[in-house]
Parts: C-alpha cells; sequence; structure tokens
C-alpha cells in the first residue's frame, strides 16, 4: 500500500480554507454564536465550538480534511499544506492549477542551506515562505497549517529524506528548528496568536524509508535511553518549548515497539515537560498502518483508542473518519476522547483567526515570487555551497582566460534535477546551462548520460569530444530524485551507474583539470575524485532550488567566495556494511560497529562534518574565554538527596544537568578574531567545538558549541562572539537517559585553534 500517494490521491480535491468564509465575520455572529465572542479567552471559545458539535460532526474535524458546520458557518478546512523550502503541493491543501498563482519561490533544500550556518539565513528564508504561504491564502489557494519543518537527525547517509534535514548534528537541528517556527510563524500575539502554523516532524527516530526489506511504515526503531536523550530528542525540545511550534506530527515508526502515535509517554512529555500548546497529527495513514500493517492492535477500533488517548488529535487520512463512529458505538472511545483533541485543533485554528474577520492588510498574489525572495534564494546557495576540493587554486576562474566552457551530465541542462523533495512549481528556474552561457562566449552541453541513473554509456562519445574542445570543462554528477526520496532509500553510496566512468573519459581529454559539481543531498563516496589530480576542484550544491543555474557561474567565476560547511559526515563506501536498522549511535568495539555521525563515529571519512574550503586561506585566534567555569548544586536537592557536590564512577567526576543550581549562569562568551589571508573578500561559517580531555566510553568525541556567519574582507580580521551554553551543549547523555556534565579539562577548538577549560564544582 502506497500511504501517502493514496492519503494525496484521495484528497486532492479538497480545498484549504477561503479566506472569506469566516463564521465569525460578522459582527452578528458574537450573539449568535458564543465561539464568535472575542472578548473570550481562546480556550473558552475552542470549548463553546465544541459543545455545539454533534458526535458525527465532531468526527468529521479528525481528518486533515475536516468537514464543515454549515448551520454554524463553519467552513471545511484543509490542514495539510506543505512548506520544507518554499510552497509545495505536495499536500492538497496548496494549488497551483487553478487561481491566479501558479508558481512558488523554489529556495535551496534544507540540507544545502544549513551548510551556511547562518541563523538569521534561516530565520529570513522562514519569513519569506510564510509571507509567499499568506500570499496565496490571499488567492485561495493555501490553508494556514503547514507540515514543515523536518527536524530528524541525518543518521544514516543512505536514507532518502536526509535532503530534507538540517545534517546530523542535533544542536544544528535544534537551532534550525528554532529559526524556522519563530520566522514562519511570527511573534506570538496575545493568547499565543499567529500568522501560520509550522509543524516538527517527524516525533521521533523516524530516519528510514525503505532499505533491504525494511519499510517506514512497519519499522521498529530500538533507541535506547541514552540516544533518545542526546541524539533524537533535543530538536523537537527546542521546536516546541523554545521555539513554541503549534504543531506536531508522530512518525509512522514504532519506537521499542509501540507506534509512535501511541506513545503516550512521549506524545504528553511535549505538553507535561515542554509546555506544547498545538495539535498532534499523524503522519498520513499512520495509525490506519497501526492494525493492518504493524499488527499492534486487534482492530480499527483498538488503534483509533489507542492514538486518541495517547494525545493524538488530528489523522492524515479518512480513516478516523471512517472508525471513530464504530470505536464510540462499542465503548472503546468516549466522547471525551473526542473533545481533548477537537479542543486542540480549534484553539490552534483560533489563534490563527480562521474563524474571524479577515485583517485589512491580507496578502496576496504580489507576495509571491517577489524579486526580493529570489534574491535570498540565491544567497542561501551562495552562502550553503561547500568546495570540497581546489588544487592549486584552480578556482576561481579568470572569465577574460575562458572563452569555450563545456558543461557535461544530465542534470546541468534540467531545472527539475535542481529541486529536491517537497518541491512545488518554481518562478523561473534556471538550469546550469543557461546560467554558464551568460559567462561563457561559447558553451557546449552533452549530457553524457541519459539520466541520472546511467545504466548506459552510449553517450559518453558526445561528451569526450565536447570535452577536448573546451577551455574548461564543468561536470555536473551526483543525485536527484530517482535516487533519494520519500519512501525510498539508497543502497549504495557510490555516484549511480556509470557516472564515474563518464567522469574518468572526460577528464583523460580535457585540456585542463576539470571541475567536478556535485547535486544531491546524500553524501557520496568521490574518494577517487579527491585523489585524482585530473580534477581540480569538487563543488558540492546540494538541491540549489530554482536559481542554482545562476549561483553556480557567480562561484565558478569568482564573483563569490564559497564559505560553507558540510553539516554530515561523507562515509565511504564500505558503510553501507552496516545495517541501516541499526539505530545506535555510540560505537560498540565488541561488534566491529563504527557508530555514527562525528561525534561517536570511529572509522574513515571522505569528508567530515564541518569541512569545507574557501578561495581565501582564514585562520583563527581565540582571543577570550574563561579558563573555568564552576558548577553550583541547588542547596535544597543536596540536602533532600544528602549527595555529595558531584558524582563519582568509575574514576569518572560529572555532575547531572538537572542538579546543577542554575544553567543560565554557566553560560559564557568565546571571543575570536577570524582573519582572511587571501585576496578576495570571504563570508565564512565559524565553527566551535568542544571535547573533553578525558577520553570516555559513550561520550562524544567531540561536539559543536556554537557557530556564526562571518564576513571577513581581503587580508583583515573580524572578531566575533559565540555565546556557549555547558548544560547543553557541552553535556551528554548517560546510559539511565540523564544529561551530565563532565568535570575536569576540556578543550575548545575552532579550525586549528584550541583552548584548555576547566569545569570545576
Amino acid at each position: 500500500m502506497l500511504f501517502a500517494l493514496l492519503c494525496l490521491l484521495a484528497l486532492a480535491g479538497a480545498a484549504a480554507a477561503a479566506p472569506n468564509a469566516r463564521p465569525c465575520a460578522s459582527p452578528s455572529s458574537a450573539s449568535a454564536y458564543p465561539f464568535c465572542d472575542a472578548s473570550l479567552s481562546i480556550p473558552a471559545r475552542a470549548r463553546s465550538l465544541v459543545s455545539l458539535l454533534t458526535l458525527d460532526e465532531k468526527i468529521a474535524q479528525l481528518s486533515n480534511t475536516a468537514g464543515g458546520v454549515s448551520r454554524l458557518g463553519v467552513p471545511p478546512y484543509q490542514w495539510w499544506s506543505e512548506s520544507l523550502h518554499g510552497l509545495a503541493d505536495n499536500g492538497p491543501g496548496v494549488n497551483f492549477s487553478s487561481g491566479p498563482v501558479r508558481a512558488a519561490t523554489a529556495f535551496p533544500q534544507v540540507i544545502l542551506s544549513t551548510a551556511a550556518f547562518n541563523r538569521s539565513l534561516w530565520r529570513a528564508v522562514a519569513g519569506a515562505v510564510a509571507e509567499e504561504a499568506l500570499g496565496m491564502h490571499g488567492a485561495g489557494q493555501a490553508g494556514l497549517t503547514y507540515w514543515a519543518p523536518n527536524i530528524n537527525i541525518f543518521r544514516d547517509p543512505r536514507w532518502g529524506r536526509g535532503q530534507e534535514t538540517s545534517g546530523e548534528d542535533p544542536a544544528v537541528a535544534a537551532a534550525y528548528s528554532l529559526e524556522y517556527v519563530t520566522g514562519f510563524q511570527g511573534e506570538q500575539g496575545k493568547e499565543g496568536r499567529i500568522r501560520l502554523s509550522a509543524c516538527c516532524k517527524h516525533y521521533t527516530a523516524y530516519d528510514m524509508e525503505k532499505w533491504e526489506g525494511f519499510s517506514r511504515y512497519t519499522f521498529n526503531a530500538k533507541v535506547n535511553a541514552q540516544d533518545l536523550e542526546d541524539t533524537y530528542q533535543p530538536p523537537f525540545k527546542t521546536c516546541i518549548q523554545e521555539a513554541r511550534a503549534s504543531c506536531l506530527m508522530c512518525a509512522y515508526n514504532q519506537v521499542n515497539g509501540v507506534p509512535m502515535c501511541a506513545r503516550k509517554d512521549l506524545l504528553q512529555k511535549t505538553r507535561d515537560e515542554w509546555g506544547f500548546q498545538g495539535y498532534i497529527t499523524s503522519d498520513c495513514d499512520a495509525v490506519a498502518i497501526i492494525h493492518e500493517n504493524q499488527t499492534y492492535t486487534t482492530s480499527d477500533e483498538d488503534s483509533i483508542a489507542i492514538v486518541l488517548k495517547a494525545g493524538m488529535d488530528l489523522n492524515c487520512g479518512s480513516f478516523l473518519v471512517r472508525h471513530t463512529k464504530s470505536a464510540v458505538e462499542k465503548g472503546k472511545v468516549q466522547e471525551q476522547d473526542i473533545n481533548r483533541a477537537l479542543l486542540n485543533l480549534f484553539s490552534v485554528q483560533l489563534r490563527l483567526g480562521i474563524f474571524d474577520k479577515p485583517k485589512n492588510n491580507q496578502l496576496g498574489p504580489n507576495n509571491v515570487c517577489m524579486k526580493a525572495h529570489r534574491e535570498l534564494a540565491a544567497e542561501a546557495v551562495r552562502q550553503g555551497a561547500v568546495l570540497l576540493k581546489n588544487d592549486n587554486s584552480f578556482l576561481p576562474l579568470k572569465r577574460s582566460e575562458v572563452k569555450h566552457v563545456a558543461i557535461i551530465g544530465p542534470s546541468a541542462n534540467d531545472a527539475y534535477a535542481m529541486g529536491g523533495d517537497y518541491t512545488g512549481v518554481p518562478c523561473n528556474p534556471i538550469t546550469f546551462l543557461k546560467g554558464i552561457q551568460a559567462y561563457a562566449a561559447q558553451t557546449t552541453f552533452a549530457a553524457g548520460c541519459k539520466d541520472v541513473s546511467c545504466n548506459s554509456t552510449d553517450l559518453f562519445g558526445e561528451a569526450i569530444e565536447a570535452a577536448k574542445r573546451a577551455d574548461i570543462v564543468v561536470v555536473v554528477a551526483g543525485l536527484n530524485l530517482t535516487e533519494e526520496r520519500e519512501d525510498f532509500d539508497r543502497v549504495s553510496l557510490l555516484l549511480p551507474g556509470n557516472q564515474m566512468g563518464l567522469i574518468h573519459s572526460v577528464a583523460s581529454v580535457a585540456k585542463k583539470p576539470l571541475v567536478l559539481v556535485l547535486l544531491g543531498g546524500g553524501p557520496v563516496d568521490v574518494s577517487f575524485a579527491k585523489h585524482d589530480p585530473r580534477i581540480a576542484s569538487i563543488l558540492w550544491l546540494g538541491y540549489p532550488g530554482e536559481v542554482g543555474g545562476q549561483v553556480l557561474p557567480e562561484i565558478l567565476f569568482g564573483e563569490y567566495n564559497p564559505g560553507g560547511k558540510l553539516a554530515m559526515t561523507w562515509y565511504p563506501e564500505s558503510f553501507t556494511a552496516i545495517p541501516m536498522t541499526d539505530m545506535n549511535m555510540r560505537p560498540d568495539p565488541s561488534r566491529g560497529y563504527p557508530g555514527r555521525t562525528y561525534r561517536f563515529y570511529t572509522g574513515d571519512v571522505v569528508y567530515g562534518f564541518g569541512y569545507g574550503l574557501s578561495y581565501s586561506k582564514y585562520s583563527y585566534s581565540i582571543l577570550s574565554a574563561p579558563k573555568k567555569i564552576s558548577v553550583s548544586h541547588s542547596s535544597v536537592q543536596n540536602v533532600i538527596s544528602r549527595k555529595p557536590a558531584y558524582t563519582n564512577r568509575d574514576g569518572l567526576d560529572f555532575v547531572k544537568a538537572e542538579d546543577i543550581a542554575s544553567c543560565e549562569a554557566l553560560i559564557f562568551s568565546v571571543h575570536i578574531a577570524v582573519s582572511n589571508h587571501g585576496d578576495i573578500d570571504g563570508s565564512n561559517a565559524v565553527l566551535l567545538f568542544s571535547r573533553s580531555k578525558s577520553s570516555v566510553p559513550g561520550f562524544p568525541i567531540k561536539q559543536l558549541v556554537g557557530f556564526e556567519r562571518v564576513h571577513t574582507a581581503a587580508g583583515s580580521t573580524t572578531n566575533v562572539e559565540i555565546p556557549v551554553d555547558p548544560c547543553k551543549h557541552m553535556s551528554a547523555a548517560n546510559t539511565e537517559g540523564k544529561r551530565v556534565l563532565l568535570l575536569g579539562a576540556h578543550v575548545l577548538t575552532v579550525g586549528d585553534e584550541e583552548f584548555e577549560l576547566l569545569i570545576e564544582t
């Protein structure tokens, strides 16, 4: 069963809430319907509306295609819209096929924007996407509730949806979630009012599609308490607790034997401990599969009962609409379970003002495909692009010396290949070929392969001839959505098909070493290119969106100096011997398991997390940071528990984060001087890491504690301040799932610079 596809097809005709179909728009509404009375609190209004509904009307609200209540003037509403990196019609809430808006700005895929390591950029992009969403809503072509961002951890390089995420580091994913949700929802006003609703997905430990007989629909993710606490959960905690997202999506998979949408402990944790105020939706058909495919329950009615009682509010799909009445009749679901869900749903709609009179400053079609948004998209590509290799400063090219460029590869003249997953209809996509043509007097294109899968060498000859004649050869290789996507994981980390053979063939005849441009969200093993002198430069562009063709020549010809850093480890092909189903982050030498992500992985890498070159040479100097910080315990806790000031186990001194009197008091700043020794101005991602000098099994080898994007003019120095929160970023989870901070010596590192810091009680 193709759940997401069938769900989409079944709901394709559903319309988003029309901006003028609002039950509380007229002055007389408040007296007729108490839920329209703006003098009441939002919870009171929600309770009032729920009390007016019949059981059948209530059940009709439990689908993403919520039924209207005509007798109350409540219109139907489509909850499912998508906005991952621009508005997309993967969900039925966004409609490009009818109405004045036929396209929206396609920003770069998230994994590329993340490589910029620029919080203000992330927030600006989210704000621009929000403006376009409001513009389409004003035109009646989109709703106000969006199911983004995807903040799962890019745990395995084969994952088809890793491209949608902000990489493998939980601190980066958490930071991205904060900027995206805040930028998208807008500042929360009185009673938590928001302009749009963002949704943190997929909660939790979801990071596999389909691999060797395992499927995301039935996979049981076996996650220990240690990994759950310091890898899988931090982005969701930040998204809820700090960003105050108004939606959470529970994932298909089971976690330790229980379907996520039925994990009452984990769902309630978001409300009881993190302060979540919003609605919880299932992924599409995630409730139906609990009985039908996972066989966790013995009936459809049992599935509905277990998710509603666990705290889920909305079902993507029609399953609850079809079976909840039966569950009530059989006594497995009480009407109060439905009422609880509806209170959360209507509260979010009221916070969005969906029932109220629209504001006079409503946005419209003119706010979509704006010039400013296109320029922002280009800036995101510029800052995210990662230069992986540049032998003998081969790049940047000089336009005066380059008359003829051969651009080779099927994606070089394919605008669709630049979009990535969850891409809508781009405003005005520019291919790489078109972009290069604006910079070179003569440009020759040769596909080399029929498609990205490159299963034939029939077109090699044309590519070889083009390479022979050109001054410069640019080969565009890598991945597209035939190789990695939702419901499809990779098997190999090598370039698809005969792509490697094409690169070798072209490189052997080119007048000069060639430039290799890599597309795709997932890492590829390009060890051959890394060490081949006939390949001068390697540039990773992820999925650059509609402006990829504009930005590539800007970088190649030195109009922009790349400074992005990889947000994920690039593993060798040998990594594919590790089962994708192994959720453990820590290495286990006893079974030859090397661990995952830069924080724990002990094997070889092609390129490491945080790697990225520039046309300039940068150096870093830590100007100031505390040489020691003192951790104070809560005196009340110490009196009650009679614990010592710190805990010693196996000769290791540490303190639990929950026992620290004030984590805020420990926050400190690191002042860093960034020097640009080149002759080109540059914008550079500065990454600050920390490691303990004690080599402790189970604790990270190192971890990112802060980052900033810094612009430094050629031959000059820029100072930057990076705040560090030891409780959050220098701690790690113990085997019981409790965060602990190691006492003793720690080392802060940025580039080649090191600074020793002592943590003591």
